[in-house]
């Protein structure tokens, strides 16, 4: 079943997002889908399915899906050319309400896709006996990107999971299309059994898909990654832990520990880290993560950023100076032009995602990179937290000295504040910290600027010196988006939009 996933699904036009469309006015020229009528008869029609559901799976990560949650927290101070770019879930202030568009993106991103997922569910059992095993392994890729989407959900719109979580309210829970359909939100508890309902039925069908890094599609690995993804979130520590060690375990999967093994991995998209890792060439499937660099290339300086975002002082000074994290991900070497002048040297830009060439369609460098859903790092992390928090310190230790050592970091103790501070460095630029912190309970700190850029990022209460307490109905829960209120009224809003 191996290969590389290509084209966009062609072969069926199907009725767009839940509820976004009158279907009376439907156009004659499209295909209506019919409950319970076949809609694959062919190899090459579960195929073109197949390669839509991946590249839905696939368009659910990078850019608005990462950036969003990163220009929230404590990593990053906006520069003074930022444009309002993210402006108003980086201040989180009165303008963060719920037409707020970078966070609508997420909601709608994973309908459209929930709605690609469901429908071929629905039907992978409706085909000719020749198409029966290929369509079920299908099915099992299908059940995973849906388990994906709804833990991404949940963990963004509804509130951490504990004692009340049988009464919060997180998504809608959407399991066979229905255009017409008008659903109230699921709670949290529902949400997250439906997670794991989709693990369950997707580990017994990709039981034998074995992982390897860099795979293009969903492995048995990928299935065991989200698996423990959602244990953590749940506090179930011994199933987190079990988990995520089945991945690192596999002997699959290793942590960069060298200048040329952080190049293969963070410039070149070739390196071993990635339990997943999308299919992406010049043209089509590439993540742009380019708010942190945005290059530039002028006449009388050359290659230079116009960086709306700039990392924070507590960022960069995280890392030690051999640590490879620090020495690949931040650079104080290329200018920086920022309110009309050249800065080089005085402070560092974030360059995790910098750019591969092997993906670049001119002369200057555009932050593409092959998107990468999950890396074996984070099973390290999710281990280490498992274990700390369940007492076990010296397994939180081994966990997290795995990291720092392959790192060149300074090894820790097994705390929860070594775990923490370790999620924080090694995960930057991923979109994690938000559901991090929401799970700790914890909140946010002042965003104090590096000292050589004071002078050239936003200033005031919703910027450098904003400071977001534990519990914040903002920092807990995003909004529902206004036209999914607009048009269901059997939806409730979150506290504080």
């Amino acid at each position: 079943m191996k290969k590389s996933f290509i084209y966009m699904i062609a072969a069926v036009a199907i009725a767009s997002v839940l509820s976004s469309c009158d279907m009376n006015l439907k156009p004659t020229t499209s295909i209506a889908y019919v409950e319970g009528e076949p809609l694959m008869i062919s190899d090459t029609d579960v195929s073109e399915f197949e390669n839509g559901i991946l590249s839905s799976y696939r368009g659910l990560f990078y850019g608005v899906h990462s950036q969003t949650q990163e220009v929230m927290v404590d990593y990053f101070n906006a520069s003074a050319d930022y444009g309002n770019n993210y402006g108003t879930v980086h201040r989180m202030d009165v303008d963060f309400t719920d037409q707020e568009y970078n966070t609508r993106d997420h909601w709608s991103g994973a309908y459209g896709s929930i709605k690609n997922y469901n429908i071929f569910i629905a039907n992978a059992d409706n085909v000719a006996d020749d198409l029966k095993e290929y369509a079920q392994f299908v099915k099992g890729e299908a059940l995973f990107c849906r388990a994906s989407a709804y833990l991404h959900l949940a963990r963004h719109f509804g509130k951490p999971y504990g004692s009340t979580s049988s009464t919060d309210l997180a998504v809608p829970l959407v399991l066979v299309y229905d255009q017409l359909d008008k659903p109230a939100r699921a709670t949290v508890a529902e949400v997250y059994a439906q997670v794991k309902a989709d693990l369950d039925a997707a580990a017994a069908i990709l039981a034998s898909e074995t992982g390897e890094a860099r795979a293009d599609y969903p492995t048995i690995d990928a299935v065991n990654a989200i698996y423990a993804r959602y244990y953590l979130d749940i506090k179930d520590y011994a199933n987190a832990a079990s988990y995520a060690e089945k991945v690192i375990n596999t002997g699959n999967y290793k942590l960069a520990s060298t200048d040329e093994e952080m190049e293969a991995e963070y410039t070149n998209d070739k390196g071993t880290e990635p339990i997943i890792q999308m299919f992406a060439n010049k043209t089509e499937g590439y993540g742009v993560n380019d708010i942190y660099t945005l290059v530039n290339n002028a006449s009388d300086k050359g290659l230079n950023f116009r960086s709306y975002y700039f990392p924070t002082k507590k960022l960069v000074e995280a890392y030690e100076p051999e640590d490879l994290r620090f020495k690949h991900w931040f650079t104080n070497e290329i200018p920086n032009f920022v309110t009309g002048s050249y800065y080089e040297g005085q402070f560092y830009t974030f360059v995790k995602y910098y750019n591969n060439p092997a993906l670049n369609s001119g002369n200057v460098p555009q932050a593409r990179h092959a998107r990468k859903p999950i890396l074996i790092s984070e099973m390290y992390l999710i281990a280490a937290e498992a274990y700390a928090q369940s007492g076990n310190a010296a397994k939180a230790k081994e966990m997290l000295n795995a990291i720092q050592t392959a790192r060149h970091a300074t090894l820790t103790e097994g705390t929860m504040d070594a775990v923490k501070n370790e999620w924080f460095k090694e995960t930057v630029g991923e979109g994690l910290r938000l559901s991090c912190l929401k799970r700790w309970g914890d909140g946010i700190g002042a965003r104090t600027p590096q000292d050589g850029c004071k002078n050239l990022i936003m200033q005031g209460a919703g910027f450098e010196q904003r400071v977001i307490p534990a519990g914040a109905p903002k920092l807990i829960t995003w909004p529902v988006p206004t036209y999914e209120m607009q048009v269901n009224p059997n939806l409730v809003q979150n506290e504080g939009f």
